[in-house]
């Protein structure tokens, strides 16, 4: 427990007092964010807000988990899937201020580069891991054996949050409130079975999240791009392995899901119907923005939403 709030407490100061100091080297740098002209145009006024500040957690985050923690597997999966799916999003975020190309890197290219980092942490978790091709199922003391359809499941799920994690990220402080309840979940669940490095690392990113909030807040001081977005998604992705909990995920990251499905839901009906709409935008935190709810309004309903979820999630190991 002891290693837990230094942990948290740890990574809180590191993001708090670097923060006054990274953000005006972003701005320095010109890293600012290119709203997209499709999105609402009450964002039109966040143009130019320093982005990449994801940065900041996984630094804090990376240095007191490594700090603290015994050197194992997990810490290895952890760190690859956390810095690696990162590195992807820097490199996106750097073409789209660089190059002022607001899409970043081309589909195939992110598509091909989650895929060989998702199966590598799958293969090492697969081929590493007293728990094999087994999964837990909620709410019963039952593993299902998944087999050969392990790792191909475990990258379908670490790039299905990878990716939601990255939608959700459109309005000030949500993805960032949002994955702090995720990591709150991975905290308990790793505490309850023993999971050190699991503990260390949920820890770490919940404090590192907390000070992130204060810069990340609206109105947003910093944004965390692409760069924090892949690097949380890839976190929970990690978490998901060493604790054999992806059926857990669908549940305390509804938020996630739900963000992601709003998306598949809005283009397939859009594609199928040439031209309509199941939401005034997509995705649905939009959706509520255009129903005239304030940004905060969305965030807080989109956090508390998260929280009760989380809750369940814990009861659902108990």
């Amino acid at each position: 427990m002891d290693k837990t709030l230094i942990a948290l407490a740890a990574s809180l100061l590191m993001v708090i007092f670097t923060g006054p100091l990274f953000i005006p080297y972003l701005e320095k740098l010109k890293f600012g964010q290119t709203i997209r002209e499709e999105g609402p145009k009450s964002h039109m006024a966040k143009t130019g807000t320093p982005t990449m500040g994801g940065i900041l957690f996984i630094g804090a985050a990376s240095a007191v988990t490594l700090a603290l923690s015994q050197w194992d597997i997990r810490l290895v999966i952890i760190m690859v899937s956390f810095i690696g799916f990162g590195l992807i999003g820097f490199i996106d975020d750097y073409i789209k201020v660089i190059l002022k190309r607001n899409l970043g890197l081309r589909a195939w290219q992110k598509i091909v580069m989650q895929l060989v980092l998702a199966f590598s942490v799958s293969f090492m978790a697969y081929s590493s891991l007293e728990m094999g091709a087994s999964i837990a199922v909620p709410f019963t003391a039952v593993s299902l054996n998944l087999g050969g359809f392990y790792i191909p499941f475990m990258i379908f799920v670490i790039l299905a949050f990878v990716n939601a994690v990255n939608l959700t990220d459109g309005l000030d402080g949500l993805a960032t409130g949002v994955s702090f309840f995720s990591f709150l979940f991975f905290l308990v669940l790793s505490l309850l079975f023993n999971n050190a490095t699991g503990v260390i690392f949920s820890a770490a990113l919940m404090g590192s999240l907390l000070g992130f909030l204060r810069f990340n807040y609206h109105p947003a001081k910093v944004f965390m791009g692409d760069t924090g977005s892949m690097a949380l998604g890839g976190a929970i992705g990690a978490l998901i392995l060493i604790s054999s909990s992806p059926l857990h995920m669908v549940g305390v990251g509804g938020v996630f899901v739900i963000e992601a499905l709003s998306v598949v839901i809005q283009v397939s009906y859009f594609k199928l119907t040439k031209g309509k709409r199941v939401f005034r935008m997509a995705p649905i935190h939009h959706h509520f923005e255009l129903m005239g709810w304030k940004e905060t309004k969305v965030v807080h309903r989109f956090w508390l939403a998260a929280a009760i979820l989380a809750v369940v999630g814990i009861l659902s190991i108990l």
